[in-house]
């Protein structure tokens, strides 16, 4: 078995050791337990105190080399404990030992069937590390390559930062080694990634004289390797995004998103295409102004559509390996292709029509909704959902392309993920100026939406009942009465009584709407008349905020308006005190939804006004009026005033 040598070993040393370990490195992975068992002495060599240096640094470059075999070698080394091993290895006083073990660890950590949390398992084993960057530039360059592979999510950031990584890397971006510029420059992006922690930290660091994003600005010029431009725009972009560096800062304008554009030119490789879209995308997500600028640089949005062009046609490809490389890619391009798509369109119209403009983009979308890479989907959907936030789109492109029909299907069986930003879509395909409306109606949507707010994921229920809500708006009667009946009593309660603000202000909505035009109020009523009462008492007497009550008091004046529907109040003396208590009450908002349901009650030109106006007169309302007439809040002064003329008609 061959040996790959890095470290600048002696070989006469290395010939009789490699001569001597040869026979357990074949047996490691044999079939036969028992020559497994004895391939297992090349670890056993490694952790003897005895065994010389030369012997133990050998071991520690005969196992990285293995390592860098198959995936099930690097099983069979995690198997046989090969990490605490290498890193009971580290406290050797021997550089050129430490050196080979690092190296080791490096290449089994780098490989995807490592799991990360080996590294934190051992408190000390970090500090350690950080100790060890010191020593050599062989140690820089493996710790910080393992530090950038085994930070995943927030606890690693934090567990690393709290070590000193920032202070500790820093200055290595001005290393003389380029190895070491570059994995020290990869740890910044991976430890400053949707962490304002460690991006508020790097803004003020000093390197020589220097501030870090100073640094990272030198490293984007187009003198230096992509590598390095790409992994310096992505410092950039977090540092951004966690509000360490403004949006229209320079470094980002100029300097970043110019960068990350040039990334997704035709002249760069397929990879480099993928991570520089993927980060623009992220970049420009939540701000207008670098949506505007990143959509006229460099003809981005034209570009992008080279995106969907991989693999390139069959007979233009005779190399196998390029169209290996080109499938490859293919998936990976159209996500990025999307997201960015996603994201220059998430605020502006104008740009929302260029995309659609762009070739075939509408069969591109709806292509996409049926791949079988749900990265592909799942970024297809976000598209489709940024677009679907213009009303001229929902009313031409999305109709002419009934893109409602793959979108329907996506949300017949997807996972969570795809679901929400499917769910969100829907809501907007839904408005009442939205021609999709209609079919998706006939289409066995409102089942579907039922279900999706009885789900445990929050997103899905406030989607559902989102949906829902728009659907019911200016909808005819039988639409309303479906809804009621696939939500049920029971559904209806459980979501007023949500513990999520959103899923009830939602809920509210959808009543509102449901209670709308005097024949749906009287019909919705008159079946569901008890249990609506019932929940309306339930939010006032409740502990909620100022716009839930706004909200359920509007509920009631609509239910004021009904021509039936009013007596279920009149004949509530727990709801008119309710209605009372709230038109004095503090919050002018709240006043005046309490006076748009008095109006409603005592109108004149309705059956039965005059006993309705003796009733609240008896209850001190029109007192309160008078009160209220005298306001220095025009908006409840008038409508005091107009109830009051009620009564003198």
């Amino acid at each position: 078995m061959a040996c790959v040598l890095e470290a600048p070993l002696r070989m006469s040393v290395l010939s009789e050791v490699t001569a001597s370990s040869r026979h357990y490195v074949d047996r490691l992975f044999d079939l036969d337990p028992q020559k497994v068992l004895q391939g297992v002495m090349l670890l056993y060599l490694l952790q003897q105190e005895t065994s010389s240096t030369e012997l133990r640094t050998e071991c520690a470059v005969v196992l990285g080399s293995l390592a860098m075999g198959t995936e099930n070698n690097v099983k069979s080394l995690l198997d046989c404990h090969i990490i605490p091993a290498l890193l009971q290895g580290l406290l050797s006083p021997d550089l050129k030992f430490i050196e080979a073990c690092l190296r080791c660890l490096r290449t089994i950590f780098i490989s995807p069937v490592t799991p990360e949390d080996l590294l934190y398992a051992d408190a000390t084993v970090i500090s350690h590390l950080m100790a060890l960057l010191s020593r050599s530039r062989y140690t820089q360059e493996y710790i910080c390559q393992i530090f950038s592979h085994c930070c995943k999510g927030p606890d690693h950031q934090t567990i690393l930062f709290n070590h000193g990584a920032v202070q500790n890397i820093a200055h290595l971006l001005v290393s003389t080694s380029y190895k070491v510029r570059m994995q020290a420059l990869k740890c910044f992006s991976v430890l400053a990634f949707e962490n304002p922690q460690v991006s508020m930290t790097l803004v003020n660091v000093l390197v020589d004289g220097e501030l870090l994003p100073q640094i990272f600005v030198k490293m984007l010029q187009r003198d230096k390797p992509i590598e390095m431009q790409l992994t310096s725009a992505k410092c950039l972009t977090s540092m951004c995004r966690a509000g360490a560096i403004r949006t229209d800062d320079s470094c980002i304008v100029l300097k970043t998103l110019p960068c990350l554009v040039r990334m997704c030119s035709k002249e760069r490789l397929l990879e480099e295409r993928v991570e520089g879209a993927e980060t623009l995308a992220y970049l420009i997500e939540t701000d207008v102004e670098l949506q505007r600028i990143a959509s006229i640089t460099d003809h981005l949005i034209v570009m992008l559509a080279d995106y969907f062009k991989y693999p390139s046609s069959v007979s233009a490809i005779t190399d196998i390996k390029r169209l290996d490389h080109d499938l490859k890619h293919a998936h990976e391009l159209r996500q990025a292709a999307f997201k960015l798509y996603a994201s220059l369109g998430a605020n502006d119209e104008d740009i929302r029509k260029k995309i659609i403009e762009t070739e075939n983009m509408m069969d591109r979308i709806v292509n996409g909704l049926s791949e079988s890479s749900i990265k592909v989907r799942l970024a297809a959907v976000r598209c489709l959902h940024s677009l679907s936030r213009s009303v001229q789109q929902l009313r031409t492109s999305f109709q002419d392309h009934a893109v409602w029909k793959p979108l329907m299907k996506v949300l017949q069986n997807a996972p969570n993920e795809i679901l929400v930003v499917a769910s969100s879509t829907l809501c907007n395909l839904l408005l009442e100026f939205s021609p999709s409306k209609e079919p998706i109606l006939e289409s066995g949507a409102i089942e579907l939406l039922c279900s999706l707010t009885q789900s445990e994921n929050l997103a899905l229920r406030v989607n559902g009942i989102w949906a829902l809500m728009n659907m019911a708006f200016q909808a005819e009667q039988k639409i309303k009465s479906d809804i009621l009946r696939g939500l049920s009593t029971e559904q209806l309660f459980q979501l007023l009584s949500d513990s999520d603000v959103n899923v009830l202000m939602k809920t509210l909505g959808l009543l509102r709407n449901l209670l709308s035009t005097r024949p749906h109020i009287d019909h919705i009523m008159s079946t569901h008349g008890k249990q609506i009462m019932q929940a309306v008492t339930l939010i006032l007497e409740g502990e909620h905020n100022i716009e839930v009550k706004e909200q359920t008091l509007c509920i009631l004046a609509n239910i004021a308006d009904g021509t039936t529907a009013k007596e279920l109040i009149m004949t509530n003396d727990d709801i008119l005190q309710k209605i009372k208590y709230y038109m004095s009450h503090s919050n002018a908002k709240l006043q005046l939804a309490a006076m748009f349901c008095i109006s409603n009650l005592i109108w004149n030109e309705e059956e039965g006004s005059q006993e309705r106006q003796d009733k609240l007169r008896d209850m001190g309302i029109v007192d309160i009026l008078h009160k209220l007439s005298q306001s220095s809040d025009p908006n409840l002064c008038d409508k005091a005033k107009t109830a009051l003329q009620q009564y003198l008609a």
